[in-house]
């Protein structure tokens, strides 16, 4: 049976993450940053319904001390992982003159440095010494084309895609998949700072004219992290109802 940990597993995608993963029969190590209840109960929700082991684990992705601490936990409760969803991250709009040094920093260490910490940690503790594992990244599509008013955001979400491709050179040799998702627009607590007009006419300008829900972007990692994508790597797909095409 494999392991997988998801990051960012509190939060809409997280949470439907976790379900997709653990309804394939998968272990699931739910993390967290802050919403210990909520994780532990989905982890116990997981268990109970799906009949897997799910436990949550908790860290700071940007802080590369909690995140071996997690790895720690991981590897005591499940053994290991076979597969790696980093999930966690943020998002801001504003400005990009009224940007501070704080809000850059904080972005990047959150969406692409905790990729880096996670994933460098994953390949060393588990799937390099076995010659075998998945990475699936979770961007954005405005990583791909870049977002006004969200230019740290757009920025830190391309890296993530071009971390993709490099590892994905890297580790064929090692038996390692690496791939990455850019979501469109996807009804999740991300959305909730838009006014209702914003968010229709970002459904009008969507080609199949409805938005994403959280269960279309873990549909989507299900497969690409299944030996039905054995053939998949270093692919970014975007799940956006050809909002970007």
């Amino acid at each position: 049976m494999e392991n997988v940990l998801v990051t960012g597993a509190s939060g809409g995608i997280g949470t439907a993450l976790c379900v997709a993963f653990a309804q394939t029969g998968r272990n699931v190590a739910v993390h967290y940053h802050n919403n210990r209840q909520q994780a532990e109960n989905l982890a116990g929700v997981l268990s109970d319904t799906y009949k897997v082991k799910a436990v949550a684990v908790q860290a700071d992705v940007a802080d590369r001390q909690s995140v071996n601490a997690m790895f720690d936990s991981v590897s005591a409760e499940l053994g290991g992982i076979d597969i790696l969803v980093n999930n966690a991250g943020i998002a801001q709009q504003k400005l990009f003159t009224e940007l501070t040094q704080d809000d850059w920093k904080t972005m990047i260490s959150t969406d692409l440095d905790g990729v880096f910490n996670c994933a460098q940690e994953a390949l060393k503790r588990y799937m390099l010494p076995k010659h075998s594992g998945v990475i699936l990244n979770i961007s954005s599509m405005w990583g791909q084309v870049g977002a006004s008013c969200e230019a740290h955001y757009s920025a830190a979400k391309a890296g993530v895609i071009g971390l993709t491709k490099a590892l994905a050179k890297e580790l064929g040799l090692s038996g390692i998949r690496v791939n990455c998702i850019a979501p469109g627009v996807v009804m999740t607590d991300m959305m909730k700072d838009f006014d209702e007009q914003t968010i229709a006419e970002l459904k009008e300008e969507t080609p199949l004219n409805t938005l994403g829900t959280p269960k279309d972007i873990a549909d989507a990692a299900v497969f690409l992290c299944s030996d039905r994508a054995k053939f998949i790597t270093g692919q970014v797909l975007g799940v956006n109802g050809g909002f970007i095409i």
